[in-house]
């Protein structure tokens, strides 16, 4: 089944699901500029605080996978 990462709630679901493959299948539908942008803000999300501490764990996760891929 393919995802519709159009729509702004699947697309943050994917990238906050600690699901490596759901969290890169979101990530590469993105343009530069837009993966410049949910880098940053996965970054807010782990260092600010105010986010929930599963948030922050999510955030965290999908950094992580991201890295991997760098």
């Amino acid at each position: 089944m393919e995802e519709n990462f159009f729509d702004p709630e699947l697309f943050w679901e994917s990238i906050l699901s600690r699901d490596e493959m759901l969290i890169r299948s979101a990530y590469k539908t993105l343009n530069i500029e837009e993966k410049t942008a949910v880098i940053s803000h996965l970054q807010r999300m782990v260092s600010e605080p105010g986010w929930h501490p599963e948030q922050c764990a999510s955030a965290l996760a999908a950094l992580g996978t991201l890295q991997q891929d760098v």
